[in-house]
């Protein structure tokens, strides 16, 4: 038999049986992260003597609206959270029937996060300590929503003259 009637027969076979299984489609889940570092030359950028910081304090608010033909739903949420080893913040909201933040229909979200604290004493002074812009990703396969917020940071409460220049 020729090979690739096999293949064509085989890929119709393997298809129509994850086509069978498929489960239900979970409800949303969204996910609002960012990342908090120690700009060290006090210049509210990234540099290479930049580092992330872990256990930095941030608290984050959010509302999230769901507009449908049926109703008008909305989800409000603040948090406080600590950063990690890598200066992440997360907050994992767990399915919400009834909010499909993935669909083109109208989801309004609005987050802001905040710097509350640093635990290094030598990167304590809050540069950008407040945000709300955002970059969402949507996957509407796995219902899934994921905002990034932009980058916060303290500084150093003397200036790294050694390191950075002026």
């Amino acid at each position: 038999m020729n090979p690739t009637i096999i293949f064509v027969i085989s890929s119709l076979f393997f298809n129509s049986l994850f086509l069978e299984v498929q489960p239900a489609k979970p409800n949303s889940q969204i996910i609002v992260m960012g990342f908090v570092y120690c700009d060290t030359c006090s210049n509210n950028s990234f540099t290479r003597h930049s580092y992330f910081l872990q256990g930095a304090e941030v608290n984050i608010d959010c509302t999230f609206k769901a507009i449908s033909q049926k109703a008008i739903e909305q989800i409000s949420i603040s948090v406080n959270r600590t950063t990690d080893k890598y200066g992440i913040y997360r907050l994992q909201i767990p399915s919400v029937d009834g909010i499909k933040c993935a669909e083109d229909s109208a989801v309004v979200s609005s987050c802001q996060a905040s710097l509350m604290w640093s635990t290094s004493s030598s990167c304590n002074i809050p540069g950008y300590k407040t945000t709300s812009d955002e970059i969402a990703i949507k996957s509407r396969q796995a219902n899934l929503c994921i905002y990034s917020l932009n980058a916060m940071n303290f500084r150093p409460p003397k200036g790294e003259i050694t390191l950075c220049g002026n």
